[in-house]
């Protein structure tokens, strides 16, 4: 049974279990391929396909577009000092959401089971606060302010650029993955990574969640 088809999704939808990022600190696993299936982190992001789009969704395409949909390439967010390329993040095997590797921890990846940036829906992009080579990414996200602009470029040279509407700090025990994932009529964006105080293990108790929309 395809992993997209509506089937699949409404058998999948009651066992909707909470998101929380992994491999976002310097003690994560050593190896990319473990960070990429989510070890080494505090647990593994785990999401229902079926939840996370709420309404059908095929990749590459967006609804009403009768057609492919741009593909993000680039994202720049001035206020805080990040511009990186955007890399393609799918599921692993177990059902958990991928993550970039601890080697690209300076590259921002976008979730591919929901809407690409500027369509509608919510897009979601998940980077590293920090890996076992030192800062990542979105090591300064927690200073983004209400109102930031974020710019995604995509493969079509066209720019989007959202506004910071709110941020959010949730412990990984209790992440809103319907809030986070779930469906929505607005162009939305939401950019996720670790944040808070550490475990015994030395990794983030909680993921840090900015909301914006499309201007």
């Amino acid at each position: 049974m395809s992993l997209t088809s509506p089937t699949f999704r409404r058998a999948l939808l009651p066992a909707l279990v909470c998101l929380a990022l992994a491999g976002c600190t310097s003690g994560e696993a050593d190896t990319p391929s473990a960070a990429q299936r989510g070890e080494g982190g505090s647990s593994a992001t785990r999401i229902s396909p079926s939840a996370s789009q709420g309404t059908e969704h095929r990749e590459g395409g967006g609804p009403g577009t009768g057609g492919a949909a741009a593909q993000p390439v680039q994202v720049g967010i001035p206020s805080i000092g990040v511009n990186s390329a955007v890399m393609r993040l799918g599921l692993n095997e177990d059902g958990t959401v991928e993550v970039p590797p601890a080697d690209k921890g300076m590259t921002v990846g976008w979730y591919t089971g929901n809407p690409a940036p500027g369509e509608p829906g919510a897009a979601v992009l998940i980077g590293h606060n920090d890996t076992r080579f030192g800062k990542a990414v979105f090591h300064d996200l927690r200073k983004i302010a209400k109102g930031a602009d974020i710019a995604i470029r995509n493969d079509r040279g066209a720019e989007l650029h959202f506004r910071v509407t709110g941020t959010e700090t949730v412990s990984k025990k209790a992440f809103p993955t319907e809030k986070v994932y779930g469906a929505t009529h607005e162009r939305a964006l939401r950019l996720i990574t670790c944040d808070g105080s550490f475990d015994a293990q030395g990794h983030p108790v909680d993921n840090l969640i900015v909301y914006a929309t499309r201007d």
